[in-house]
């Protein structure tokens, strides 16, 4: 069942247009990936997900419902959350004082405090430190878990591996099993190619705004996804 669905729509960034007459699904429990160059449009088409940004055209739909319109605090109780860029935790919080923030106006679901220490082991022994103490890595695993706390039925996450070594990266990645287990689709936006693909059930390539690649991730070629990516075209 088509869980979240994108049709035709542009959004802007700003008063530049980021994206143009973008059309995507997302069914329930499944894990979709974004890829794209610096620019493509990516962030700024999750952020209109989240209702964060704006759509100028077209509609965004929530298990059938219209949800174009709504505010991003309404998407959040609809079960819409999102990992930022950056993740943006409360600094001078600890860890636990930041997750208990997103469990006070939780939907009902099985994500709990004990449920994420579950999901990252680690983060239990740093629970009572700052968030502004912790690894780039370690600050991943809160802001995943702080969305995670929110029960939500389709968890966006942007640039997860930003800035993150390579082990780190496979760990925080390792992680999406768990989540789907639960119920939960995954809309991920990526710029390492490779990792998204392997990721995820589908993939769409933006090219300056524009779905150049859509395809089932288990079929679509490396050649494909570079063309894709840098616009370039058989001879």
């Amino acid at each position: 069942m088509t869980l979240l669905e994108l049709e035709h729509v542009d959004v802007f960034y700003r008063d530049l247009q980021a994206t143009f007459d973008v059309s995507l699904t997302v069914d329930e429990g499944e894990t979709v990936a974004i890829i794209g160059a610096n620019g493509a449009g990516k962030s700024t088409l999750l952020r209109a997900m989240i209702g964060l940004t704006q759509c100028r055209n077209g509609r965004i739909r929530l298990a059938g419902e219209d949800v174009t319109r709504l505010r991003c605090d309404l998407l959040a109780r609809r079960g819409v959350a999102l990992v930022p860029e950056g993740r943006r935790l409360f600094s001078s919080l600890t860890v636990e004082e930041n997750l208990l923030l997103a469990m006070a106006r939780a939907r009902k679901g099985p994500w709990t405090l004990q449920r994420v220490y579950d999901l990252f082991p680690a983060m239990k022994e740093f629970r009572s430190h700052r968030a502004s103490d912790l690894s780039g890595g370690q600050q991943q695993m809160v802001a995943i878990s702080r969305a995670l706390l929110t029960n939500p039925r389709v968890l966006l996450c942007d640039e997860l591996s930003l800035g993150l070594a390579p082990k780190v990266i496979s760990e925080i990645y390792a992680c999406f099993d768990g989540i789907r287990k639960e119920g939960v689709s995954i809309v991920l936006v990526e710029q390492d190619t490779v990792r998204a693909r392997s990721a995820s059930d589908r993939l769409y390539c933006l090219l300056k705004g524009k779905v150049r690649l859509a395809a089932k991730s288990s079929t679509v070629t490396p050649e494909a996804i570079r063309e894709a990516y840098f616009g370039e075209t058989r001879t």
